[in-house]
């Protein structure tokens, strides 16, 4: 499918892009080669195909849930801008 000129500019105006000359002629055979590759890929035949949300079967992997030692606190609050007595100090979200 080949786009014009026309065509171009006027996707470029609703997505309020500013294009020049050159990139407008650039867009129009792109966009115009994506839309041939869109044809082609609508063009097969995909009647014994059923539908399906995924291509591959999924499956979950998960870590098993085991106990594990965490961070020394000197070494979770290294970076902590405040903190005191060991721990993040932050500024009152909730009035008391």
């Amino acid at each position: 499918m080949k786009l014009t000129v026309d065509e171009v500019k006027h996707v470029a105006e609703l997505a309020k892009l500013a294009l020049t000359e050159e990139e407008i002629q650039q867009f129009t055979e792109q966009l115009s080669a994506i839309l041939d590759y869109a044809e082609q890929v609508q063009a097969v035949d995909t009647s014994a195909v059923p539908p399906t949300p995924y291509v591959l079967p999924l499956v979950n992997v998960l870590d098993e849930d085991r106990p594990r030692p965490s961070l020394p606190t000197d070494v979770a609050l290294a970076n902590a801008p405040d903190r005191e007595d060991g721990y993040f100090r932050v500024r009152a979200v909730f009035e008391e």
